[in-house]
């Protein structure tokens, strides 16, 4: 699939443009058909043989002739030329957490600056601060922020490498050489970033099951070649290892390939005392070293005592004690969701119209969905004055007549200000059903204030839920730092729910923020935050992050039917 390549290419026309000053509507239309096709469930070549671009939400005429052109010849004239007008490694800046185009542009014009290395140098020795728009301050927030980016220097975000993986799987799964598959790893763990893909399989011709895996035709280059390992890194640079073993042994392999180092010793140690030998070929007798199982991992599991522990939770957090006295939480399961209440829509900044949303909705089988535009303040997102509001309102009224077994909800992601209090009057927040309140702005707090802000916030009658509380880009933007335990405590005593916004960026809330929230009682709510049809598939990523934080069904809001959500909502 040439999915990827074409939004790449798309994100890398937007940010140039940017660069070059464009106007925000023009960069916004690359950004959002790079969006869409980015999660689009269908092959793009297929989609362009078809002559069907123009039917993607977002794409014309123009754009249509250009995803044609990466389709069929991998490469974009226009992208080639632009690049000769912008240096690309000054894109790399734009992923520096308090640089936009128009300060990269400055650098580069007042400084000469074009790399990462020549920016880092120039704010040491002070060369920033004396720059129309930048000073001190500004230098010392760049440098942390090349210090955030390089933290995550050579990981995938999460969805990333879960398309990749579940490609790979798909072609695989076409040879009859192989009897069983599995991604394993950090993937199979649904970590928020993924340093390679682990792929495990059964078979009874492991070189014919090599030479096959090799010739994916997504394949960049073959780092290792054998007879029970290979290693490829793929076009997008992300490196896949596929290990083959014996049918008997692949439940062994499976569990010893997933959990994470501090897991598996436990394990061993387990076994051990339990006088076995435990490792990736199965579970064997101590004295004998006969095999005793290892064929599935549920009865490696039960035979050293243990509940099933699913993947998602395998990282020696208590788990395995948990499982030794059958007290392991029922996860959530991925088809547990009935609806979605953080989806924005073309009345701010989304692409699709609340009905067509609705309707998609309905046919995925959500129960409902909440419709939850940015407020006033944010401009850049056609956040919505109060008097949109009421025609908002009258709109979905209208849907919800039309539709059957569903509902549309009226909601807003409103904007926390500085001080915590709220972008729209209480008057105006009783007219929705649903308030997320959520920060887009003020970023440099310090710990106290931030803290204190969310807290204000979570104080109003109307706010139901806090969105992405910590504010986290990865790669991009650090969380605040925020005090979590009073965050936790004034959630509680509100009865606010916390979001998992599940956007893969953010994952915010993460795993051990989660965990340590539902131990202290908080509930939550697991969101989107989705800008178009494709990014609903998003959820599954929230849902990944809420089993690795422990949570059940009941510690989720919209795990509720219509009719007990009504109720929570007083509607």
């Amino acid at each position: 699939m040439k999915n990827q390549l074409v939004a790449d290419i798309l994100y890398q026309v937007a940010d140039m443009l940017d660069l070059k000053g464009e106007i925000f509507f023009k960069t916004r239309a690359y950004r959002q058909a790079a969006q869409t096709i980015e999660v689009l469930d269908e092959d793009i070549e297929v989609v362009s043989q078809e002559n069907r671009l123009q039917k993607i939400p977002g794409v014309g005429e123009a754009l249509a002739k250009k995803i044609k052109e990466i389709v069929e010849t991998e490469r974009l004239v226009y992208f080639e030329k632009l690049k000769q007008e912008v240096p690309e490694e000054l894109l790399k800046m734009l992923n520096i957490s308090g640089l936009g185009p128009r300060r990269v542009a400055a650098l580069y014009q007042n400084l000469g600056i074009k790399t990462i290395d020549e920016l880092r140098q120039a704010c040491i020795d002070g060369k920033l601060r004396n720059l129309d728009g930048f000073g001190e301050l500004l230098e010392l927030n760049i440098l942390r922020g090349i210090q955030v980016m390089e933290k995550t220097s050579g990981r995938a975000l999460l969805h990333i490498a879960f398309e990749d993986g579940e490609n790979y799987l798909s072609y695989l799964k076409k040879s009859d050489k192989v009897k069983r598959l599995s991604i394993a790893g950090s993937l199979r763990r649904r970590k928020e970033t993924i340093g390679d893909i682990d792929i495990l399989a059964s078979s009874d011709f492991p070189e014919e099951v090599m030479e096959y895996f090799v010739k994916y035709r997504d394949v960049q280059r073959v780092l290792l070649k054998g007879s029970t390992k290979t290693s490829i890194v793929l076009k997008d640079n992300l490196q896949v290892d596929l290990r083959v073993v014996k049918d008997e042994s692949f439940g062994a392999a499976l569990q010893y390939f997933t959990g994470s180092k501090e897991h598996n010793v436990k394990m061993r140690s387990i076994a051990i005392k339990k006088g076995f030998k435990l490792n990736e070929y199965g579970l064997f007798d101590k004295q004998s070293e006969h095999y005793v199982v290892g064929k599935n991992e549920e009865e490696i599991y039960k035979k050293l005592g243990l509940d099933y522990i699913e993947p998602e939770i395998r990282e020696n957090r208590g788990e395995i004690e948990v499982a030794s006295i059958s007290k392991l939480p029922r996860l959530i399961g991925y088809n547990e969701i009935k609806g979605d209440l953080h989806v924005h829509s073309n009345w701010s900044d989304g692409l699709e119209s609340i009905e067509t949303i609705a309707r998609f909705c309905k046919k995925i089988g959500y129960e409902y969905v909440g419709i939850s535009d940015h407020s006033q303040s944010l401009k850049i997102a056609r956040g919505l004055s109060e008097k949109r509001i009421i025609k908002k309102i009258d709109e979905i009224e209208k849907i919800n007549k039309k539709l059957s077994d569903f509902t549309v909800f009226c909601g807003t992601e409103c904007d926390i200000k500085p001080d915590g209090t709220l972008d729209y009057s209480d008057k105006i927040l009783e007219k929705f059903d649903f308030v997320c309140a959520g920060i887009h702005s003020s970023f440099k707090m310090n710990s106290e204030e931030a803290t204190n802000r969310i807290m204000k916030a979570m104080e109003n009658k109307y706010v139901k839920c806090i969105a992405h509380p910590t504010c986290r880009l990865m790669g991009r933007r650090e969380p605040f730092d925020l005090d979590m335990v009073r965050i936790f405590d004034t959630a509680k005593e509100t009865n606010t729910y916390l979001e998992i916004n599940s956007f893969p960026d953010r994952l915010d809330l993460n795993d051990l923020h989660v965990k340590h929230a539902k131990e202290k009682g908080v509930k939550f709510v697991i969101d989107t935050d989705a800008h178009n049809l494709h990014h609903l598939s998003f959820i599954r990523f929230g849902i990944a992050t809420a089993r690795r934080g422990w949570l059940e069904k009941k510690d989720i809001l919209n795990t509720k039917s219509i009719i007990e959500i009504e109720k929570i909502l007083g509607k």
